[in-house]
C-alpha cells in the first residue's frame, strides 16, 4: 500500500467535515434463536456511499461506543456497530466485559458465524444506500482482535483496520487467502500485546503474503483511542496518538475505498 501526501490531505478534509443529520437506525440479526442488536449510524441528509462494520471493544454496544461510532460516521461512513454477545448480554463492568467477551474469543467458529451474518446483514439492509463494494471493517481492543480474523479467513472487504486488538490467533491465515488490506494500529508499550505476540503477527502475514501494516505509536499502551481508560501504564488514552490513529484509518480507506 502506498501512502501519499493528496491522501493524507484528503482524509484531513474528511475527518473535517462534521455531519448534520446522523441517524441511529435498529439493525438486527437472528442466529441459532439469539437475537443481535446492532445500530446502523448514517447521515440521512447525505448518505456517506463508504459504509464501515464496526466491532466495538468489550464492553460492547453502550453510550461510549455508540459515541464513537458517531465520530466516525462523521468522517464520511455509514457505520454499522455490530453487536457480538446478542441482546441480552450487555456487560456492566470489565468483569462481565471479560466473561461476554471470552465466550466469543474462546469458539472461532462462533465468532466467525456471528460477524460473517453481521456484514451480510449490513450488505442487505435498505436503510441507508451504500456502495456494497466499498466496506470495510474496523475494531477496537477485542473488536480489533474480530476484524483480524474476520481477514483471516478470507473476506473480501476494502480494508481492515485493528486498533489497539489482540493479534494472537489459534488459526493463522494461509498463503492466497487473505482478500483484503490489513492495517494494524498498536500501542508500542501495551502490555496484554507483548512483543512476542506482535513478532508471530508479522510472520504470519509475511507467510501469507498479505498486503499489511503495523503501526507503532510510542509513549501508547492498550486502548490508547478510549478517551475513558485511565489505567496508567495499562490502558489509558493518548489524545494525540488517538488523532493519529485516526487520520491513519482515514488515509488507508481513501485508498482502498476512494473518496466519499
Amino acid at each position: 500500500m502506498r501512502w501519499s501526501m493528496p491522501l493524507i490531505a484528503a482524509a484531513c478534509l474528511v475527518s473535517s467535515s462534521a455531519s448534520a443529520a446522523l441517524t441511529d437506525t435498529p439493525l438486527s440479526f437472528t442466529l441459532d434463536g439469539t437475537e443481535f442488536a446492532g445500530t446502523l449510524v448514517h447521515d440521512d441528509a447525505q448518505p456517506a456511499k463508504r459504509s464501515i462494520l464496526m466491532v466495538p471493544n468489550w464492553m460492547g454496544i453502550n453510550e461510549a461506543n455508540m459515541a464513537q461510532a458517531h465520530l466516525i460516521a462523521e468522517r464520511g461512513y455509514t457505520v454499522y456497530v455490530v453487536d457480538m454477545y446478542g441482546k441480552d448480554i450487555r456487560p456492566a463492568n470489565g468483569g462481565e466485559a471479560g466473561k461476554a467477551a471470552g465466550a466469543v474469543k474462546g469458539d472461532l467458529d462462533l465468532m466467525h458465524q456471528r460477524i460473517t451474518t453481521a456484514l451480510k446483514t449490513l450488505i442487505e439492509q435498505d436503510s441507508a444506500p451504500i456502495d456494497r463494494d466499498r466496506i470495510g471493517a474496523i475494531g477496537f481492543c477485542f473488536g480489533g482482535t474480530v476484524v483480524l480474523e474476520l481477514a483471516r479467513i478470507g473476506t473480501p472487504l476494502a480494508g481492515v483496520v485493528s486498533f489497539h486488538g489482540g493479534l494472537a490467533t489459534t488459526a493463522p491465515t494461509q498463503p492466497g487467502t487473505l482478500k483484503t488490506e490489513v492495517l494494524v494500529l498498536h500501542g508500542a508499550d501495551d502490555p496484554y500485546v507483548p512483543a512476542d505476540e506482535v513478532s508471530a503477527f508479522e510472520a504470519e502475514m509475511r507467510a501469507a503474503r498479505a498486503d499489511w501494516q503495523l503501526v507503532k505509536f510510542g509513549n501508547s499502551v492498550h486502548s490508547f483511542t478510549d478517551p475513558d481508560a485511565n489505567a496508567a501504564g495499562q490502558a489509558q488514552y493518548n489524545p494525540d496518538s488517538a488523532r493519529r490513529a485516526y487520520l491513519m484509518m482515514d488515509n488507508f480507506f481513501a485508498e482502498t475505498m476512494g473518496a466519499p
